[in-house]
């Protein structure tokens, strides 16, 4: 069960998850946005993951991992703003990542998630004065399929992961689900520019 499952049944209203399918189709994400017409709240969670140290680091693939974090969730954010605006009302919020603390091997995607972590401040300051606020939430790793099919249960990678979390347990995406969803709530209207963390205290000890 990933984010798109879970938070339908966490947000009291209507929810429509835009798939990006292979990845590469980023200019079509704001159309498919407003297909239902205008948009209170957007969540902009790309689950693009590409390890790499800085010595192997893909140029391609920081690219990659760089555009759909970044360029889709501008392209998704620049499409719902005049409706927003209009309304004086909007939230949205950002899914960026517990390696935006720093993390080993995680070039590619701690660079765009940390870029992604400005935009939201950036965008908080810039919009504060409609009635929008931005925020960004960085979950820790949370048992979607996506992580179970790159860190099986029993891998040396899962229990590399979990010897991170203090709590001694994954995450779990109704968890991710209501952090995001509470910070669309009309009750987080004075929460504005900042991140969240949802990571079971694996940023703990960040420095």
């Amino acid at each position: 069960m990933g984010l798109a499952r879970a938070a339908p049944a966490t947000f009291p209203g209507e929810f429509h998850a835009v798939d990006l399918g292979d990845r590469t189709a980023t200019g079509s994400a704001a159309r498919e946005v407003l297909r239902g017409g205008p948009v209170d709240a957007v969540v902009n969670n790309v689950g693009l993951v590409r390890p790499a140290m800085i010595g192997s680091a893909d140029l391609d693939d920081l690219a990659d991992v760089y555009g759909l974090n970044v360029r889709v969730a501008v392209q998704v954010t620049q499409a719902v703003l005049p409706a927003m605006i209009e309304r004086s009302w909007g939230r949205i919020v950002n899914v960026t990542s517990m390696v935006t603390v720093g993390r080993p091997d995680r070039t590619a995607d701690g660079a765009a998630k940390a870029a992604l972590e400005f935009c939201s401040r950036a965008w908080a300051g810039e919009l504060a004065s409609t009635g929008i606020t931005v925020n960004s939430v960085a979950p820790g790793p949370t048992e979607t399929k996506l992580f179970r099919d790159t860190n099986p249960e029993g891998s040396a990678s899962a229990a590399r992961h979990l010897a991170g979390i203090p709590v001694g347990r994954f995450g779990q995406p109704h968890e991710l689900a209501a952090a995001i969803c509470f910070l669309l709530s009309e009750d987080a209207g004075f929460i504005t520019g900042q991140t969240l963390r949802v990571d079971g205290g694996g940023s703990i000890g960040a420095a």
